[in-house]
Formats: C-alpha cells, sequence, structure tokens
C-alpha cells in the first residue's frame, strides 16, 4: 500500500466531521452507488445499453441491501447480470475494515473529489482504480443532489433574511486565488432557520450580491421584511436595488470591530465596552438616551470616534423595531458566522482547492448538512411575536 493510501484510514471523522453526519448520509449513498454501477460496468464491459462487441454480458435489474455504516443504515441498489456473475467487492472489503471505507469517503468527500485522490481511494475499497470518466460519473451524481438542493423553489415566505460572505483558496489557471463563498439564511414564517443559498464570486460586489439575490426571487423568495448583514457596499447597494421593501440592519459585531479603527491602540478603558452595551437595552428610546450619555463621556477623550458613532450608529438599532425576544438574533449576523466557522473547520484541511467545483461541492454539501439539522431541531424564534408587535405598532401609530 503506499503512503498516500495509508493516510485514508488515519482520518478522524469526528473531527472532520462533527457529531452530526445524518447530512452526509445520502451523499455517500449516492457515491456507493456510483461506485456499484460502475463495478458492473467495468465487469461486463459496456454502459448501460451500449453497443459494444466486447461487451461480456447485461443487467438484469436490482435488488435491496443494506449497509449499516457510523453515518447511518445506507439502502443500496445492487445491480445484477442475467448470468448471474457479477458480485461486488465493497460489501467484503467493508466487513474487513468499516473504519477504512467511511474513512476513504470521507477523504473522497474532504478533498473535493479530486481524480488523483479518488483513483487511490477507489482502488484501496475495491481493488481497482477508476477510470476518469468513472470519476467524473460519481461527481456527477454529487453536483446534481447540491444542485437541486440550490435551486429548489422557495414556497414560503421568509421574513428575516441575514447575508454574508467568507473567503476560500482555489487555484485557477494554475494561479491561487480568493473566491467569494456568498451565503444567505433565511427564517421563515415558523421561526425555522433555512439555508437559501451558497455561490460562488471572484469577489464582493454589487453584482455578484444582486446575482444572489435574483436568483433567490426568481426561486420565489417573498415577504421579506429585515435584512441583517455586514456593512460592504455593494451588498448594501444590492440590498436597496432588489428588496427595497425590507429594512436593513448593520450587523453591530462588525460595527463594533469598525470602532477599532477610530480609536488609539493603546486605549484600554471602557469606552467599547460601554458603547456595547447599548445593545442590550429593551428599546430605542432608551438606546438612544444612553447614547447621549456615552458621546458626552468620551466626546472630549475620542472625538473622531464619537463623531462617527453618532453618525453611523443608527443603522445598527434598526432591530429594535423588533420584538425584543428577537434582538440577541437579529442584531448581528452572528448565526452565519458561527456556520462559517463551521465550514473554516472543515475547509482547512483542503486548504487550496484544485478548482471552483471542488470548493462549492464541499461548502455546499456542508450547508446541505446544517439546513437538515436546523430543520429537525427545535424552532429558533417565535414568529407570532412578530405578527403581534406589528399589530401594536399600528395601533400606536392609528
Amino acid at each position: 500500500m503506499t503512503q498516500n493510501k495509508c493516510k485514508v484510514g488515519r482520518i478522524n471523522l469526528q473531527e472532520v466531521f462533527g457529531a452530526e453526519k445524518d447530512g452526509l448520509k445520502e451523499l455517500l449513498r449516492e457515491v456507493l452507488q456510483e461506485v456499484l454501477e460502475q463495478e458492473m460496468t467495468d465487469a461486463l464491459g459496456a454502459e448501460k445499453g451500449e453497443r459494444s462487441p466486447g461487451r461480456l454480458g447485461y443487467r438484469s435489474g436490482y435488488y435491496s441491501r443494506g449497509l449499516v455504516t457510523r453515518v447511518g443504515k445506507l439502502e443500496l441498489r445492487i445491480p445484477q447480470d442475467r448470468q448471474g456473475h457479477f458480485s461486488t467487492q465493497i460489501f467484503e472489503r467493508y466487513q474487513r475494515s468499516e473504519k477504512a471505507l467511511v474513512s476513504a469517503l470521507a477523504e473522497m468527500y474532504i478533498q473535493g473529489v479530486s481524480t488523483r485522490k479518488v483513483k487511490a481511494i477507489t482502488e484501496e475499497l475495491c481493488g481497482h482504480a477508476f477510470s476518469a470518466s468513472a470519476i467524473s460519473a460519481v461527481n456527477k451524481t454529487l453536483d446534481e443532489s447540491l444542485e437541486r438542493f440550490a435551486k429548489r423553489p422557495l414556497e414560503e415566505t421568509y421574513p428575516y433574511l441575514v447575508l454574508d460572505a467568507r473567503y476560500e483558496k482555489v487555484r485557477q489557471d494554475g494561479v491561487i486565488r480568493s473566491q467569494a463563498v456568498q451565503i444567505a439564511i433565511g427564517i421563515n414564517q415558523e421561526g425555522r432557520r433555512q439555508i437559501l443559498a451558497v455561490e460562488l464570486a471572484n469577489r464582493e460586489s454589487q453584482t455578484s450580491w444582486q446575482d444572489v439575490l435574483l436568483q433567490l426571487k426568481s426561486r420565489g423568495l417573498r415577504g421579506v421584511e429585515f435584512v441583517v448583514s455586514d456593512d460592504h457596499p455593494g451588498l448594501k447597494r444590492a440590498i436597496a436595488e432588489v428588496l427595497p421593501e425590507a429594512v436593513w440592519q448593520r450587523c453591530q459585531v462588525h460595527f463594533l470591530r469598525n470602532a477599532l479603527d477610530h480609536l488609539p491602540r493603546k486605549a484600554v478603558d471602557d469606552c467599547l465596552q460601554e458603547l456595547r452595551w447599548l445593545y442590550d437595552r429593551r428599546d430605542l428610546a432608551e438606546a438612544q438616551k444612553d447614547l447621549g450619555q456615552w458621546l458626552d463621556r468620551w466626546g472630549s477623550k475620542y472625538p473622531k470616534l464619537c463623531a462617527w458613532v453618532e453618525e453611523n450608529i443608527g443603522e445598527t438599532f434598526t432591530f429594535y423595531h423588533l420584538p425584543l425576544q428577537h434582538h440577541k438574533h437579529m442584531k448581528s449576523t452572528n448565526m452565519l458566522e458561527r456556520l462559517n466557522e463551521e465550514i473554516k473547520r472543515r475547509t482547512r484541511v483542503v486548504r487550496i482547492f484544485p478548482n471552483e467545483a471542488s470548493c462549492l461541492r464541499l461548502i455546499r454539501a456542508l450547508a446541505v448538512e446544517t439546513h437538515e439539522g436546523w430543520l429537525e431541531g427545535s424552532r429558533y424564534l417565535n414568529m407570532e411575536l412578530l405578527k403581534e408587535h406589528k399589530k401594536l405598532r399600528l395601533n400606536l401609530a392609528a
């Protein structure tokens, strides 16, 4: 066994994928199913329906067989040939080395399913290496599954939308470049979070974010009332252009980070901590009152900071128009930041993606895993409070 193959069995699945592996289960099943199909093709010397003088037999349907793995039981369709000669080696090798099988598939997964890697891995699993075309078929199966998720119709309304981007290193034409991974999370009328979009762009810009938002609208996005993001100029313009009916909340965490640019490096007093406390007030009137006191206290010592805060902090107070119980969840992009940290934990195993397709494949697969966990988990917000809050504001306005 080569040194490359020896590494396969040493991957720590729990470290790579975390405790929740249900989101990976279907992808593993589809990859194994494709391996079975390619085994049959190799055994018969021909693809399904292919006319070939070298054909060694014909397919004859399937039978079902379960395979219990560390990510759950996989129901596989085992191909049969008319002569009954075909026999897959997957189950036999699995019985001898369950850890090696699942770890090998994990290696395939986290490496972006590059041709070079998969050749070594499938040889380890099945006793022979597949051709580049067979490996491309495995990639196609994964990509089709993830594309269905990425392009699914949005049939619900999503009052809350959270937008953010992070960067991954991708090799393009022999040059390593940073690619923006743009992610949109929606919270529906039932108060459940859903990952609505995961897209790649050369950089964050008004155009790239407009493309994301317009694609969401073409899939059915509607009912957006409140959008949270950082202060990226292109993103702000895209939100205003595509979602003019929604109010915008500038992430207070990003705002406080930006405030550091207006402070001397050696500032060690309570100035920023007191500014942070303004976001814990019960309503806008209380926050604005305390803001005035903060400006009076620190204006002479940090005039540059105070002038900047006075001009911009209003963009971070939009969340005060929501129900009190929603404040801590919707005043920042923290829920998306946590997802980005989880993505980073997984993608740092790869470090540099061989191409854009492999990057998008892995991150979308991780997004599916998170999305399914959110749907199966408890409700994130009580959206009935939003309805009651809007009725109360209408009554007060009348």
